[in-house]
């Protein structure tokens, strides 16, 4: 069975504002142009994508998102700078904890290898 490593990023209240979901939001916005088509192509509300778009931006205290004209409906979005290096920045820190959990994994467990 392939562990799994999971980084959860908490505010100061102990609530998950940002992980893989937010990542994967975030990742079908640039894909498809739109918050609302985002939600909608990972079969999730657009109010549920908004509320976890604009909390985890009030937690990081920048803004992930911008509306830009075009898309569909009339509206689209996109990844503002801050929100594209934030993304890449939790992507890089999410595999090294993955690969030092491995590593971990391993030398408790050597006769898995």
């Amino acid at each position: 069975m392939k562990a799994v490593t999971r980084v959860l990023f908490l505010d100061e209240a102990g609530e998950k504002f940002f992980g893989e979901g937010p990542c994967r939001l975030l990742h079908a916005v640039e894909k498809t142009g739109s918050l609302r088509a985002a939600a909608q192509s990972m079969g999730m509300a657009y109010t549920k994508a908004l509320k976890l778009v604009r909390h985890a931006e009030a937690a990081l205290g920048f803004a992930l998102t911008t509306r830009t004209a075009g898309g569909r409906d009339g509206g689209g979005s996109s990844l503002t700078p801050e929100g594209k290096e934030w993304l890449q920045r939790y992507e890089a820190y999410r595999d090294a904890c993955a690969e030092a959990g491995r590593r971990l994994y391993l030398d408790f467990f050597p006769e898995q290898r």
